[in-house]
């Protein structure tokens, strides 16, 4: 059973480590000049990623209690 739950806090911490550079890249992207179109879109993915990200804490946080994070 101990496993079962280190597995799933594993899980969920690569959740949030994908979720959070998926971010970091869509930003990027932002900052490059690029046309009005692809801006708009990258907005989207921008938002679309930081609730996905959000989420992904707050599933691990419900697992781990936040002092066992670090």
């Amino acid at each position: 059973m101990v496993e079962l739950v280190a597995l799933e806090q594993a899980a969920a911490r690569q959740r949030v480590k994908r979720a959070e550079i998926s971010l970091k890249q869509a930003e990027t992207m932002l900052d490059e000049s690029c046309g009005l179109a692809v801006g708009l879109a990258l907005c989207g993915r921008i938002r679309a990623e930081q609730r996905r990200a959000k989420a992904a804490r707050r599933r691990l946080l419900q697992m781990v209690p936040p002092t066992s994070l670090r």
